[in-house]
């Protein structure tokens, strides 16, 4: 690699970081809610995971039965 590509690459790579540290909310929601309004106990999986520099946050609910 030459040092005019590996300058750019090292340059790259400094803005990731910077992005991925100067984020004022590390943490990105995903949500599906497909569980009835009325159901009072839907079922529910919730996963998150933290490194520190960045979360995910995962929450799947749904309704044991959703036929009327």
């Amino acid at each position: 690699m030459s040092g005019r590509a590996r300058k750019i690459a090292f340059g790259a790579l400094a803005a990731l970081v910077l992005l991925a540290v100067a984020s004022p909310n590390r943490r990105a929601d995903i949500a599906l809610h497909m569980h009835r309004v009325d159901d009072l106990a839907p079922q529910r999986i919730e996963a998150v995971v933290d490194i520190g520099i960045f979360a995910i946050s995962v929450l799947v609910t749904w309704s044991k039965r959703l036929t009327t």
